[in-house]
């Protein structure tokens, strides 16, 4: 089973986006904040985690770069999920982003269809690069 760490301080989109995860088969973890990404992240040791990036305690970029200095996290691959702009897309990938996520793709008033297939979407990606650490 595929493990996220899902990084939202929304907790109507923490919570919808996790009971849509757990429902398609991921095993779900969270945090509300940049500090407890971070702890989580060591504690769980997820195969993937989904990163907001306006985050209360440390920023979303902050705590990107913090994984990615950690011998412990920095083979997890981070998505970025996004509501804004890919304007900082290049300076996020040179930090360690795997991808990018929409918000929109959060929004699950209509289904989780969309944000499953973007999932997936991004796992089947990861998984075919072989710089990448994946237990699929």
């Amino acid at each position: 089973m595929i493990k996220i760490l899902l990084v939202e301080d929304s907790k109507f989109l923490r919570i919808a986006t996790e009971r849509a995860l757990t429902r398609a088969g991921y095993e779900m973890s969270s945090a509300v904040d940049g500090e407890e990404a971070l702890r989580v992240a060591r504690e769980k040791l997820p195969d993937l985690i989904l990163l907001d990036m306006l985050l209360p305690k440390m920023s979303g970029p902050e705590v990107l770069v913090e994984l990615k200095k950690d011998p412990l996290t920095r083979t997890i691959p981070v998505v970025v999920v996004t509501g804004m702009s890919h304007k900082n897309a290049e300076r996020l990938e040179k930090d360690g982003a795997a991808g990018f996520l929409e918000k929109a793709d959060l929004a699950l008033e209509g289904g989780p269809e969309r944000l499953l297939k973007a999932l997936r979407e991004i796992l089947a990606r990861i998984a075919s690069e072989p710089t990448r650490r994946t237990t699929a």
